[in-house]
């Protein structure tokens, strides 16, 4: 790791939004990430395993996105994708999609974790759906993923008591308990 000495936060590392350009090494990251993510939750021909359909989706969302305030970040180690984040307005019959955005997904290379790009990846998500006016923000987890659960409390997220459970391949056969953790944003 070098360190520069400019004062500034090294160059080695950054979080910018995402660039339609980017959407081959997104759709990477997350075919790399999911069948860990959701081991033992989906069969794995259930699984995006084909990066270049995954990409079309990521290109089509990132040119033209649904709402304006649907946002994708990329974690980047010199100018490698190695992670991405999801904001957008919150989704849920309960929430005020003026006043709560929804962290909708934050994941990172496997090979990636545990560098810090987690972290910075949150902070400028909390700062993107600050930038874009809401006062809370709500993200939905796996009941089973400590880990996330965890990363989260630990930056000042709590549960507020909401829960769901997915079907994740239409029938009902895969199902998937999540929790709703949320923060204020100041």
């Amino acid at each position: 790791m070098t360190h520069s000495h400019s004062g500034g936060p090294t160059a080695d590392v950054s979080v910018r939004v995402a660039w339609a350009d980017d959407a081959d090494a997104i759709a990477a990251v997350q075919v790399r990430a999911w069948p860990e993510l959701y081991a033992g939750l989906l069969p794995a021909d259930l699984l995006p395993s084909d990066v270049e359909a995954v990409a079309a989706q990521w290109r089509q969302s990132l040119t033209r996105p649904a709402d304006a305030r649907n946002r994708v970040l990329v974690a980047l180690e010199r100018n490698r994708v190695v992670g991405f984040a999801l904001t957008s307005p919150a989704t849920d019959p309960d929430c005020d999609p003026v006043a709560d955005g929804e962290l909708a997904e934050v994941t990172l290379d496997p090979a990636e974790r545990a560098k810090g790009h987690g972290s910075r990846l949150l902070q400028a998500a909390v700062d993107t759906l600050a930038a874009d006016r809401f006062n809370r923000a709500v993200t939905w987890v796996n009941s089973g993923d400590d880990a996330l659960r965890t990363f989260l409390t630990d930056a000042g997220w709590a549960p507020d008591t909401a829960h769901r459970e997915l079907d994740l391949d239409g029938t009902g056969a895969t199902t998937v308990k999540q929790v709703r953790l949320h923060t204020a944003i100041a």
